[in-house]
């Protein structure tokens, strides 16, 4: 009798399917949310392990920034070493050598080396794996949130290589517009100080980068869901951030929970805390966000038209099956 080998994560095996009380009456509600995030916890675990390896590449710039791989020195920390030093060295007394000790303190000094350039270059992986791993995971989690049946490794490549070509040149958009909006965040918050202007700016910045956190809890739903162009769904996108910012807000609400609680795990846990954000935090904000904005999806693009015959367009209403 050949024995069974025990897989703590086995994405290759058939899911034990859903009950029918799972898949009937999904209400699109709070109480509706934590019935599915009960029933649907274990397949969140794996879900989460999925968002870390489809960002691995990420792991290498978090290296390169950390200094690993770098040329490590000192230099004098004062612009006035050179004028003290050669002051010293041309007319040599006590005190030209006391100015030359206290302006010659030492300051750490680091360079990017090659392993530094080589780390970066690898993290550009990411520019190819970071859409393609929301495309795979969220069509997982909308799924989950609405009581389908899922089959992790199945599904999760079903979605990619479906949405190939749009998931990649969307996730390069996300990080792109990502990146500009943190950074343009953080450029004009040394400008609160500045006035008016400066704080007019700084907070139109942070209006923007919340409109655009907003706008990625519908972005990925709509290229696995629908067969829109990538304009087409930025700007179902931003629709959705404005009309669906009630649920929009309390999802948010929950991540930041979410967040709280890692971070006080990490302050009295520490091991424990850096551990969360591997196994369950991702998939868990990941989860609330799609299972806020799914259902408004649905009731706008979906519902609407269940019960009508689908006419002749362009654009086939959805990719896969979303009347169900």
């Amino acid at each position: 009798m050949a024995q069974k080998k025990f897989k703590l994560f086995d994405f290759t095996k058939d899911g034990k399917g859903v009950s029918k009380a799972e898949t009937e009456d999904v209400k699109p509600n709070l109480s509706g949310f934590f019935k599915q995030y009960k029933n649907k916890f274990s397949r969140l675990l794996s879900v989460n392990i999925f968002m870390v390896l489809g960002n691995f590449p990420l792991f290498f710039a978090g290296l390169a920034l950390a200094g690993y791989g770098a040329i490590r020195s000192t230099a004098p920390a004062s612009v006035l070493y050179p004028i003290v030093s050669a002051m010293e060295k041309f007319d040599p007394s006590p005190v030209s050598a006391a100015l030359k000790t206290i302006f010659g303190l030492q300051s750490p000094l680091t360079a990017f080396s090659t392993g530094s350039f080589i780390l970066f270059g690898l993290s550009l992986l990411t520019l190819f794996t970071f859409g393609l791993t929301n495309v795979g995971t969220t069509y997982i989690l909308r799924n989950l949130a609405r009581g389908d049946a899922v089959f992790m490794w199945s599904d999760f490549w079903y979605a990619v290589k479906r949405n190939l070509k749009q998931g990649i040149l969307l996730g390069i958009l996300d990080l792109v517009i990502s990146f500009l909006m943190v950074f343009n965040l953080r450029y004009y918050y040394g400008g609160l100080n500045g006035g008016f202007a400066g704080g007019i700016m700084f907070y139109l910045s942070l209006a923007m980068l919340i409109l655009w956190f907003y706008m990625r809890f519908y972005m990925y739903l709509l290229l696995v869901t629908f067969d829109l162009s990538i304009p087409k769904i930025l700007k179902n996108s931003l629709i959705f951030s404005i009309i669906g910012f009630k649920r929009n807000f309390m999802a948010t609400l929950g991540i930041l929970v979410l967040l709280l609680l890692n971070y006080m795990v990490f302050v009295y846990i520490q091991p424990l805390g850096i551990v969360l954000p591997l196994v369950l935090t991702l998939s868990n904000g990941a989860f609330m966000s799609t299972y806020a904005a799914y259902f408004k999806i649905k009731e706008i693009m979906i519902d609407p038209y269940a019960d009508k015959p689908a006419a002749p367009t362009e654009e086939p209403l959805a990719k896969d099956d979303v009347s169900n």
